[in-house]
């Protein structure tokens, strides 16, 4: 991986906006190992049921017969483990007080809810979805919590496990690393951001073409060499030069804005994000993997709203990458899961009563005839064809949201750097030369293409179903390097007032429907 995407970011925020992502200053010290220190034999099994008031403190405890559960070494485990949780975006104090109490049956207690709640947190995650999104299906975890920390009290490896329960993947832990270096960025010092004003072009001379080529250098995306002036070898003047652009246009598909090297309101929103930010967003990202089921199907489709982009799976290794168009600020794609189990050629499209009365109810006969559509039981429905909003395919899905992929006659929105754009359906760039490859693969060419030919709706299905993920990722691992995406639904900040962090503001967003279509 490069290190472009764990560097600072031109022009950083004041650090006390931020303050929760600042690095705290707990190691493990011999005073917190004396404070934390208790001797099981002078712990008695009447004071432990007193002082257990949680549900799985108590289950822990009455499994082994209320004996206290720490000793020296387990407590060295859980203080390191602990101190290291920054590089999960957490803190020690969530979980465990400055102070230990003067019990030592509370002591032991502490310690064991200190366990099981940053236990919690690395599996399962610290807020749970459905407590802040009104639909989320995605499954969670598996892990029994109780009996996962007495194995590991009883085998001595209290670190070994709590360390095994955090996403073991190459994403989780390059997206850790780079929160570790950008609030480590945060925490050095801030800088002035670039101001604001007209477009910059090749060619052009403009006095914040120093600061601009300062910020490039700090994010990675030009050598600090002295070889970006004027000519090879000159020091940095005003002109914007090629070499420029090109480092330009690289930041710019990192960030999916359109990547066309003019330095613009939206390039100078990016490079004016400073660390303390970056480290936010990262905090947000890891929680949300760490919802998420750590054995995930070999086959799959991953769809990430944030980014606008589908991800095809086939016995574990990635097969197919496209552009989609996803649901717009306010109609937004929800995070569920679901099996694709059917392809539908030509398929009719029935209009939504919302769509119908908010955005039909004016149009005539004359606008129905038109766009193909007719009433059908007190319903609008849009007949087959090139120019019906499903396209020439739909990709039915098995959820009880109405959810689905399907093709689309405004290719064009597949151009945009922000693409939601649709009423919360997932619009699939080159949906026929998807649905054709998903049909060779299942070994159902022949009965598709034969459905298709027929010019009517036509149900065809699938002999294995495909699970799908939609999936809200602003922060993300694409192989190569970290890359970030805008928070279109504000869907960060929820999260982050979630996690007790700040909340960030988010870049307003020019998206808007692109059509009528779903």
């Amino acid at each position: 991986m490069t290190s472009r995407a764990f560097l600072l970011a031109a022009a950083s925020l004041c650090i006390a906006s931020c303050g929760n992502t600042q690095p705290h200053s707990d190691p493990v010290t011999d005073q917190a190992m004396r404070e934390w220190q208790v001797q099981p034999d002078d712990v008695k099994p009447a004071a432990l049921q007193a002082a257990a008031k949680d549900k799985q403190v108590k289950a822990f405890y009455a499994a082994r017969n209320w004996q206290a559960a720490w000793t020296r070494p387990q407590v060295q485990a859980l203080l390191e483990s602990l101190d290291d949780a920054q590089a999960h975006a957490l803190e020690l104090r969530m979980f465990l007080p400055a102070n230990a109490p003067a019990d030592a049956a509370e002591v032991d207690v502490a310690l064991t809810k200190a366990a099981m709640d940053y236990a919690d947190a690395l599996a399962n995650g610290r807020v749970e979805p459905a407590k802040i999104r009104d639909i989320y299906t995605l499954k969670p975890p598996k892990v029994d919590l109780a009996k996962g920390l007495a194995n590991a009290i009883g085998q001595d490896k209290v670190g070994d496990w709590l360390a095994s329960l955090a996403p073991q993947t190459d994403e989780y832990r390059t997206l850790s690393q780079a929160y570790l270096q950008y609030r480590k960025q945060a925490a050095e010092g801030t800088t002035t951001g670039i101001r604001n004003g007209d477009a910059i072009h090749v060619g052009d001379k403009d006095p914040r073409v120093p600061r601009l080529v300062d910020a490039l250098q700090s994010n990675g995306y030009l050598p600090d060499d002295g070889k970006t002036g004027s000519g090879e070898g000159e020091p940095q003047t005003a002109l914007y030069t090629a070499a420029i652009a090109n480092a330009v246009k690289t930041m710019q598909q990192d960030y999916g804005i359109k990547a066309d090297g003019i330095v613009g309101s939206e390039t100078l929103d990016v490079l004016n994000t400073g660390p303390a930010r970056r480290a936010r967003q990262l905090a947000v990202n890891l929680e949300r993997l760490r919802w998420l089921d750590r054995s995930p199907p070999a086959t799959r489709i991953d769809v990430n709203t944030a980014a606008a982009v589908l991800d095809y799976y086939r016995d574990g290794q990635l097969v197919d990458h496209r552009k989609v168009v996803v649901g717009e600020p306010g109609k937004e794609t929800p995070q569920l899961a679901a099996p694709l189990f059917r392809l539908v050629a030509n398929p009719t499209w029935t209009v939504p009563k919302s769509i119908a009365s908010e955005e039909l109810a004016d149009k005539g006969s004359a606008y129905l005839a038109k766009h193909n559509m007719v009433w059908k039981d007190g319903w609008i429905v849009q007949q087959p064809g090139p120019e019906n909003s499903l396209g020439l395919v739909k990709f039915d899905m098995k959820d009880d949201y109405a959810i689905y992929l399907h093709d689309t006659p405004a290719k064009a929105l597949f151009d945009l750097s922000q693409r939601q754009r649709s009423h919360g359906c997932v619009r699939v760039q080159d949906a026929m030369q998807f649905a054709m490859m998903l049909a060779d693969q299942q070994g159902i060419m022949p009965e598709f293409q034969k459905a298709m030919a027929t010019g009517k709706e036509t149900f065809v299905d699938l002999p294995q179903d495909i699970p799908v993920r939609l999936m809200y990722r602003t922060a993300f691992w694409d192989g190569s390097r970290v890359r970030f995406r805008a928070d279109a639904y504000g869907w960060d900040d929820d999260l982050a007032v979630a996690l007790g962090l700040d909340k960030g503001g988010r870049r307003t967003l020019r998206t808007q429907a692109g059509d009528v279509g779903p």
